[in-house]
């Protein structure tokens, strides 16, 4: 494997989560409850790692912005366009998906 300096590291990742955010918002039916069954991540938790980041970085950023920044729009804008209620069948999934968690000792 072949080595980087730190700031090509940096740039490769940024790089990487930006096209993830473009992938993200070229794909706008998959609903975040989805991507928690199936990956146990959504949208605003890698909002949630992106403040985490800024504030490790010594930069203040609110939820609110760092939504903003992963969705490319006010959540309560993008939640009105894009956000479908779940169904019965993915609450039931997720449910299981948490109930899973906890017997693992991860939530």
């Amino acid at each position: 494997m072949q080595t980087l300096d730190p700031q090509q590291q940096t740039e490769i990742e940024a790089a990487a989560f930006r096209r993830l955010l473009k992938h993200l918002d070229d794909n706008k039916d998959v609903q975040n409850i989805d991507l928690m069954i199936l990956a146990d991540f959504c949208r605003n938790c890698l909002a949630k790692w992106m403040m985490a980041a800024a504030k490790e970085q010594g930069v203040e950023m609110d939820y609110d912005e760092a939504r903003e920044r992963v969705y490319g729009m006010p959540y309560s804008e993008w939640k009105e366009l894009h956000q479908q209620p779940a169904t019965p069948e993915q609450l039931a999934a997720f449910e299981a998906r948490e109930a899973e968690r906890k017997a693992r000792g991860e939530a």
